[in-house]
């Protein structure tokens, strides 16, 4: 892995070949940030960082492959990570239409949606940690509900995309109360965001069309990466770069079962 400009400020984006994730990259670039985009298909990855590179002028951008439905996946990318990170931006997320399972016998969306949030945030944790201040975005939405602790991986109910990815959602939302609480006292901050209706192949594939473009969808994520408000509130959930109450993580109790079940996998 190349090692980091001195003294600039590190984003690592899951997702970054999507439509936002794209998006919320290049706006980064253009803020002279270091650039690491997280991204399983190498061709795309290429592309979207060429094309991040000719637009911005910053060549400080570079890719690093994963699958963010692996654990084992994700833990070797951190183990392999050199040099600081000072932002970690959860945007990856799939729709698929039928039920799929990973290698390792996991739900795919529950996988991807739920638990690469999760392992990006625990693995990551201790090079945030030495890069503080710190911070956490974990690009949401406000389509959440649906989550059943008793049925995470859609065992028991009829699988739906549009359900499993509503609870995968709510559950990024409720993570965030769970880490912010966890690195409190680290100087990371955690905090969640609706982007959009964005137009986009997984809204799409939900059966929206989406009215925003990818750059309006970025511009949450990308202000709590580079505003001040993103390292003095922690835990907190966006829409329209406005705090929102969430009715997702009052109760703690559920928060904290969430989180142990995560930890399980």
């Amino acid at each position: 892995m190349p090692r980091p400009t001195k003294n600039a400020t590190t984003a690592l984006i899951t997702g970054a070949t999507g439509a936002i994730g794209q998006a919320i990259a290049r706006q980064l670039a253009q803020h002279h940030f270091d650039v690491v985009l997280a991204v399983r298909n190498e061709a795309k990855a290429h592309q979207a960082m060429q094309h991040i590179i000719k637009s911005t002028g910053n060549n400080r951008v570079r890719y690093e492959l994963v699958d963010l439905s692996s654990r084992d996946s994700i833990f070797d990318l951190a183990q392999r990570w050199q040099g600081p990170l000072h932002v970690l931006i959860n945007n990856a997320g799939i729709t698929p239409r039928h039920r799929q399972e990973t290698e390792a016998g996991i739900e795919l969306q529950f996988a991807t949606n739920v638990l690469g949030y999760f392992w990006m945030m625990q693995a990551f944790a201790d090079t945030l940690k030495q890069s503080a201040p710190a911070r956490i975005i974990n690009v949401a939405s406000y389509w959440a509900g649906d989550l059943q602790l008793d049925d995470l991986e859609f065992e028991r109910r009829p699988y739906s995309n549009n359900t499993a990815y509503r609870q995968s959602k709510q559950a990024n939302r409720m993570l965030t109360a769970a880490f912010a609480h966890r690195l409190r006292d680290d100087s990371i901050t955690v905090n969640a965001c609706h982007p959009g209706d964005v137009i986009s192949a997984l809204s799409n594939n939900l059966g929206f069309g989406g009215h925003q473009t990818p750059d309006e969808g970025a511009r949450t994520p990308v202000w709590l990466a580079t505003d001040p408000i993103g390292q003095e509130v922690s835990g907190q959930y966006f829409e329209r770069r406005r705090a929102v109450p969430d009715p997702f993580t009052t109760d703690k109790q559920a928060v904290e079962a969430l989180y142990q079940a995560c930890l399980q996998y």
